[in-house]
Parts: C-alpha cells; sequence; structure tokens
C-alpha cells in the first residue's frame, strides 16, 4: 500500500540504533519522525487507508503504538483502547503474559472498552518476535471481540513475529519491513 516515495523517506529518517537497549539489539528509532509534521501525516494516512471500513476499535499498545494508534482511531472515526504494561491500570483489567525478543513481560486492558464481536485493529510501531502482539490479540479475544487487522510501522521479518500472528486469521500490514 504505502508508495516508494513514503517508503523512502521513512528509511531515510528512522535512525538504528546498535545494541540498544541490550547488546545485539538493532532499535529503529521512530522519533525522527515526529521532527517532520507532513512525514507522519503521510504515515497515518496510510495506515488509515488499511483499515478503513474494516474495524470498529483501534488498540495500541503501550507505548509506541500511541503514537500513530490514536491518530488512526480518530481518523476512522473509531474509539481507541490502551494496552499497557502491568500495573498501570486501575481495575477492572485483565492481563497477558508473553516473551519479548529480551525477556518477558505481561500486559494489561481495562474490561467493558471492547465490547464482543467488534471487530479490532491492534496497532504498534514494531513487529519482532510477536509476542507483545499475540498477547494483545489474546486480551482482545478474551473479552469476545474479535481482532480483524494488526498493523506496523516496521517489521522485522527474520524475527517471524508474523508467524505468531498466523493463528488469529486477520491482516497483518507494516509500512518497512527489514
Amino acid at each position: 500500500m504505502a508508495t516508494q516515495d513514503l517508503i523512502a523517506r521513512l528509511e531515510s529518517t528512522i535512525q538504528n540504533i546498535p545494541d540498544f537497549p541490550i547488546e545485539g539489539i538493532q532499535f529503529k528509532d521512530i522519533t525522527p519522525i515526529f521532527l517532520n509534521p507532513k512525514l507522519y501525516e503521510d504515515v497515518i494516512a496510510d495506515l488509515v487507508e488499511f483499515s478503513r471500513g474494516k474495524v470498529d476499535v483501534v488498540c495500541g499498545i503501550e507505548s509506541r503504538g500511541y503514537l500513530f494508534g490514536i491518530a488512526i482511531a480518530v481518523a476512522l472515526e473509531v474509539p481507541f483502547v490502551l494496552i499497557r504494561k502491568k500495573g498501570k491500570l486501575p481495575p477492572p483489567f485483565i492481563s497477558e503474559k508473553y516473551d519479548l525478543e529480551y525477556g518477558t513481560a505481561e500486559i494489561e486492558m481495562r474490561t467493558n472498552q471492547i465490547q464482543p464481536n467488534q471487530r479490532v485493529l491492534i496497532h504498534d510501531d514494531l513487529l519482532a518476535t510477536g509476542g507483545t502482539t499475540e498477547a494483545a490479540a489474546k486480551l482482545v479475544e478474551k473479552q469476545g471481540a474479535k481482532v480483524t487487522q494488526f498493523s506496523f510501522l516496521i517489521g522485522l521479518k527474520d524475527l517471524h513475529g508474523e508467524d505468531k500472528l498466523k493463528q488469529f486469521d486477520a491482516e497483518v500490514y507494516s509500512i518497512l519491513n527489514y
């Protein structure tokens, strides 16, 4: 979906930071995108086009998933629901544990913010091993909703995160793939 121009502008803007947060990880720093409002606007337009008419709710994964997810939800005129790290949300909430590329963690979502049978887009900035996104999808399913789409700014194909998402029978889209 993304034009070659958008891809080229993103590739020249996103910075690769080696050995962060630990040795061996190649961190993709997306923050320079926010210095260019037009580029940010074009990213949102591309992500919105992927989801237009296909979702009832957007869920963003803490914290960088919020940076684009909220804007996607606003443009689609649908609610935005936070998926947060353990201990950050007041009750009532549900939680799910998962493995990271470099450790383990747990995420939570408030209950009653997603309704049964709603079509859900889960958005995050980056798809690596897929553990966080898989856990987020399980949170959605625990509430009777259906994940119909996943979207990312960046997909790291060599880490096979998309394989973990196949169980949800949902569309997966990354603007950039490395």
